[in-house]
């Protein structure tokens, strides 16, 4: 018989003689092991299989809760909470215990919810258009505009509510069964809003049961920002008498090429040729020059202080910013030069080592409305007298400069605040005080404006002007 081609045998010297051999046990090879490789790859495989997809299994079910906790959230209310335990409690314990009672609990609670259901229905199948008569408005002014409200659906919509958010109030609008291709258009008001920025929006569809077990929203994408501007008084234009200072006027500072001749001197080395005074020059003997005023734009410049330790209320602060408004317009309208500087909030681990202002643009009346609608009281910002100091290192060649705060600033702290600008600077400050009578009155070469009305700062512009 020839051997088997699965059985290889293998010497081995088991005797210590020589020349003495025998053969070991036998081992399988060829097919058998290529088998049995086959076999432990396929097992491999499939426990590689079956943990991928308990993995992904796991992610679809723990996607799955959360989501299922999310709606929860968003669509039980606290009484469809309570309907849904007295429903699970109650099915639980009378199918366990065999207690009739708290069965038919369960059963009704179910039955709540289950009829809560379809009025959830058709949440988005509204298209809701917001518009808004004007996007500017003076404070203590309300705003009129209207809603449309469209199914765009395919099935009528049953009736529901829909909740417009302005600043921090609510308005509420009833919105009846629509039916496929139907819109509904209903009036918006306003009511009188305080000065700043109101975002008004976004809708929200509002789909809810009669007995408020189930509740469902959806927000649209359309936010309207209106802009509520501050309080203001057209300011006479003879209020320019005050800071003695027209567009192109000539100041004390002497230069040897400008529009305002000023007189006539020697010649010193370094001077010009072409400023030489030939006339001059003959009658004396000696070379003259000319020699001329500065003549500089009129540049103006309006600081408010925003510190809400500098203002005994609100109401104050409000005075104060349309004061500070009234005098951007009139400069606006002169067309001056023209920077509007308030604090910028500082962090509190970094105050005292970090000075910040802000400055508000002023290209046009619009703009500089505009950003007036967004200052604010701030707890942690510098003080008045530090915002003029960062302002006369960062402006140039002011004229005038009008800085306006609050009854707690005293006349002290003014002073200090002037000194920060240069000599050629005319420094006027306006006190706003609900409480005081309006009057005027120069300290140290500082006007000091008190005003107790935004009328009061016409009126002591003109007596300025005209003393």
């Amino acid at each position: 018989m020839s051997p088997d081609p699965r059985i290889t045998r293998t010497p081995t010297s088991t005797s210590s003689r020589p020349g003495s051999a025998s053969f070991s046990a036998t081992t399988l090879t060829g097919s058998t092991l290529t088998r049995t490789e086959v076999t432990s790859r396929v097992g491999d495989r499939r426990i590689v299989r079956a943990a991928v997809w308990g993995t992904r299994a796991w992610r679809a079910t723990e996607r799955a809760a959360r989501e299922a906790v999310s709606w929860a959230a968003a669509t039980l209310r606290p009484a469809g909470a309570l309907v849904l335990l007295t429903a699970t409690a109650g099915l639980g314990l009378g199918i366990a215990f065999g207690w009739v009672e708290w069965m038919v609990a369960g059963v009704i609670a179910l039955l709540l919810l289950a009829m809560s259901v379809p009025f959830l229905f058709s949440a988005r199948s509204y298209e809701v258009d917001l518009a808004l008569a004007h996007e500017r408005i003076v404070a203590g002014e309300g705003v009129t505009g209207q809603i449309v409200v469209r199914n765009d659906g395919t099935r009528t919509a049953l009736p529901g509510r829909i909740d417009i958010p302005v600043g921090a109030g609510l308005v509420e609008f009833g919105v009846p069964m629509l039916r496929p291709g139907h819109a509904v258009t209903q009036p918006l008001e306003i009511p009188a809003l305080r000065r700043g920025i109101v975002a008004v929006g976004p809708a929200t569809t509002v789909r809810s049961d009669p007995v408020g077990l189930l509740r469902r929203e959806h927000a649209f994408d359309d936010v309207h920002e209106l802009f509520v501007h501050p309080r203001t008084v057209v300011l006479p234009s003879t209020s320019a008498g005050v800071i003695r200072d027209l567009e192109g006027a000539p100041t004390r500072r002497l230069v040897d090429a400008d529009m305002s001749f000023h007189a006539i001197r020697e010649y010193a080395p370094g001077d010009s040729r072409r400023q030489v005074h030939w006339k001059s020059t003959a009658k004396t003997g000696q070379l003259m020059v000319r020699q001329y005023e500065e003549s500089r734009r009129s540049r103006m410049a309006v600081v408010l202080g925003d510190a809400a330790a500098e203002y005994a209320d609100a109401d104050e602060f409000e005075l104060a910013v349309s004061s500070a408004a009234s005098l951007g317009l009139r400069a606006v309208h002169d067309a001056r030069d023209l920077d509007i500087v308030t604090g910028s909030e500082i962090p509190r681990v970094v105050r005292g080592r970090l000075r910040a202002i802000r400055r508000l643009p002023a290209p046009s009346r619009r703009a500089l409305l505009d950003g007036f609608s967004g200052v604010e009281l701030l707890e942690s910002t510098m003080p008045v007298e530090a915002i003029c100091a960062l302002t006369a290192e960062t402006a140039d060649q002011l004229s005038i400069a009008f800085v306006v705060a609050g009854s707690r600033v005293t006349l002290s702290r003014l002073q200090r605040a002037a000194l920060s600008f240069s000599a050629d600077t005319t420094v006027v400050g306006v006190i706003c005080d609900e409480r005081a009578h309006p009057r005027m009155q120069a300290v140290a070469g500082l006007t000091v404006l008190t005003v107790g009305t935004l009328d009061d700062l016409s009126g002591l512009l003109v007596r300025g002007a005209t003393s």
